[in-house]
């Protein structure tokens, strides 16, 4: 496989046609070698339109939902960053590329091995990963301009809301299956949340968030 053809492919034929054209994000794409974070036997499908399966009932999203995550939060140099779900440490990487601090929860003891180890072979040396659900966020070094949650959650529990600064953005992707919106809250002035819904995705569960109990008539 000629390896640098299908990254480029996979930026111009997934990445692009969704939505994903701020030109810092794309160079990250082609700058941090995605194949170099999924798990050995999937490398193959590194640049593939898919899910990669990381045990757990857990996955490294498609490229696409992890571009468009990123670029949508938008990101400055000058922010502190809080992710909660880390993965192989994929999404890590680009946000630690765009922002000044992450700090990355991971409930996963393999998937904090795996992580850390990724990272730092990666070069990456502002981000910080941590074994821990993140369910409660990380309220001992709130208020973050940004927090990300890389799996879906039936509602954003309002501890996560509070541990930003007025200013800050909230992405994660909330629902039942078969329909999730990857949504973004901000923080707006006096303690107030505004919210959008971006765009259709489904994911697995983060694991330790509080589900609703079923509706009934």
């Amino acid at each position: 496989m000629n390896i640098e053809q299908a990254r480029f492919n996979m930026i111009e034929q997934q990445v692009r046609p969704w939505d994903v054209l701020d030109q810092s994000v794309l160079a990250l794409l082609s700058a941090v070698r995605r194949e170099d974070f999924v798990p050995q036997a999937y490398r193959g499908m590194a640049f593939m339109d898919i899910d990669i399966p990381l045990g757990h009932g857990r996955v490294e999203p498609a490229p696409r939902v992890e571009a468009r995550m990123v670029q949508d939060l938008n990101l400055s140099k000058h922010d502190t960053v809080l992710q909660i779900g880390v993965g192989t440490g994929y999404i890590t990487a680009l946000l630690a590329h765009k922002a000044q601090r992450v700090t990355a929860l991971e409930g996963q003891a393999d998937l904090v091995a795996t992580a850390r180890t990724n990272l730092r072979q990666a070069g990456i040396n502002n981000a910080e990963v941590l074994q821990d659900s993140g369910a409660n966020g990380l309220a001992g070094q709130a208020p973050f301009d940004a927090i990300l949650l890389t799996g879906s959650v039936a509602v954003v529990p309002q501890a996560l809301l509070d541990q930003l600064k007025e200013g800050g953005r909230l992405l994660a992707i909330v629902g039942q299956e078969p329909i999730m919106q990857a949504t973004l809250y901000t923080r707006v002035a006096n303690g107030q949340f505004t919210r959008q819904e971006l765009f259709d995705t489904t994911a697995p569960r983060l694991e330790g968030f509080a589900e609703p109990s079923q509706f009934k008539l």
